[in-house]
């Protein structure tokens, strides 16, 4: 048994907590965070290859459905096969391999707020909310379809807790909003509780250019300006296997002219709307978002781009989509691969499918936020949040996930290793078998010398029980209402 300082062999009552009630330890995220370790890789050279030549080939003899006739004629006037009739176009692996070229390896999106300008590529992760939840949930307040109010507060509550590196985008949809102004107002909402980059809605090209003219003027640039320091990325998602709709290709095509951002993210379930295989689907999920990264070459040479991996398997007793389970971490490895194979910056996420916030709901996050991590993931999307395969968007989650993405980016952090850090006088001035309790190495230190949770409690059996006997889940309930 550890002896505590005051001599006794239990631990004293609140010794290494915070007293409830007071300080929460809510210190911001470094806001360029460097992923120190080295990538994963899972696929050998032959496979990546393999993978790479047969997106390629995927491109120059099927092709992808593209369901814009704007979007076809750019094709078209690049060298593309365009057959008007079935809306399929194919590409040269020439011209789309000198297409993704030239998207940038890395680039910086532009905050409000300088400080909070964020870099996207090479080893910096950012880490992202949430997004695109039909519902809101929270224990006191249930399941319930989303709202403006919940939208605003979600996006408050991030910006205070300072774990996130950008803003989201619809954190969770405001079905009292009117369809035509959801976009708008979801905009104006980023801009007023959060002074940090965000994602706009990319569904046709209005809401694209609604959001550069609202960010223009929160900026105090013009929109040419704005062209030439991107602020803002929009989610471009395939409708796989190989359809592009109209509305996601308009958005695309506005972005690209205006300068922004396009994540192209391919919905390649193993299974359902891709191979069974993990090597096809990552074929055909690399394939897609080859094809639409070209489209914003040919609007733009230098657009700024991004890879985007979101292949998961299905539960092939239902159909229902899983998260974080052992394919989405092997697939999110192997699009890093990828990603870093054409040069291009990565999005992946940190989804889960459990119903509710429970211990599930942790662990399938925690191995997709390993395999994000440990991919070279640049934008993590859905890190904190997301449950129920993304149809809820949780307070409570929220909560949780920040304290691991705490977690992990202390972790990041490098061991000192000075003289002082070595600690050898400490060492030597402690007889055998006494304690570092009253050192004054640790008296100058122990406040800031460990990392502090937000939401775990490290009390004892009988400290625990004897304060309400809370569990995470309904911490998270009190801490999310508190900030």
């Amino acid at each position: 048994m550890t002896r505590a300082p005051d001599g006794h062999g239990r631990r004293r009552q609140g010794a290494g907590h915070a007293p409830r009630g007071t300080h929460l330890p809510l210190t911001p995220l470094p806001r360029r965070l460097v992923n120190p370790w080295k990538p994963l890789e899972v696929l050998s050279e032959e496979g990546l290859n393999a993978i790479i030549g047969g997106a390629y080939e995927l491109l120059e003899d099927a092709g992808l459905e593209i369901r814009s006739a704007r979007a076809r004629e750019i094709y078209r006037r690049h060298g593309a096969m365009v057959d008007e009739a079935t809306m399929m176009v194919r590409m040269d692996r020439a011209m789309v391999r000198a297409c993704c070229a030239s998207a940038p390896k890395t680039f910086t999106l532009h905050a409000r707020n300088p400080d909070k300008n964020i870099e996207i590529g090479g080893d910096v992760i950012n880490f992202g909310p949430v997004g695109g939840a039909p519902h809101v949930s929270d224990a006191e307040g249930g399941r319930r379809h989303g709202d403006f109010e919940s939208m605003c507060k979600i996006i408050k509550l991030n910006h205070s807790i300072g774990v996130l590196h950008w803003a989201g985008g619809l954190v969770v949809e405001p079905v009292d909003v009117p369809v035509e102004e959801r976009a708008m107002r979801m905009a104006y909402a980023h801009i007023k509780y959060d002074d940090s980059c965000w994602a706009a809605r990319g569904i046709g090209a209005a809401p694209v250019i609604e959001a550069a003219e609202m960010t223009a003027i929160a900026r105090g640039i013009s929109l040419d300006e704005l062209t030439r320091s991107p602020s803002f990325f929009i989610v471009t998602n395939t409708n796989s296997p190989r359809r592009v709709d109209e509305e996601l290709t308009e958005g695309t095509i506005a972005a690209a002219e205006l300068g922004q951002a396009t994540c192209v993210t391919p919905f390649t379930l193993a299974g359902a709307m891709a191979p069974i295989t993990l090597a096809g689907a990552l074929c055909q999920q690399t394939a897609e978002a080859m094809g639409v990264i070209a489209l914003t070459q040919m609007v733009r040479p230098g657009a700024p781009a991004i890879y985007g991996g979101f292949t998961s398997n299905v539960d092939m007793r239902t159909g229902s989509p899983a998260f974080g389970t052992p394919e989405y971490v092997r697939a999110t490895l192997a699009g890093g691969q990828i990603a870093r194979h054409l040069n291009l910056p990565y999005r992946t996420s940190a989804p889960n499918a459990s119903p509710c916030v429970d211990a599930q709901a942790a662990y399938e996050t925690s191995l997709s936020l390993f395999a994000a991590i440990m991919s070279h993931g640049n934008l993590v999307n859905h890190a904190a949040g997301w449950l129920e395969s993304g149809l809820s968007a949780s307070l409570e989650k929220i909560i949780i996930d920040s304290e691991i993405l705490r977690g992990w980016a202390y972790s990041m952090r490098p061991i000192e290793v000075t003289k002082d850090d070595l600690a050898l006088d400490a060492i030597k001035a402690v007889p055998p078998g006494g304690h570092f309790f009253g050192s004054p190495h640790t008296m100058t230190r122990f406040e800031n010398a460990f990392y502090q949770p937000l939401v775990s409690d490290w009390r004892n059996f009988e400290n625990w029980r004897d304060a309400g006997s809370k569990t995470a889940t309904e911490r998270a309930t009190v801490l999310w209402k508190r900030i």
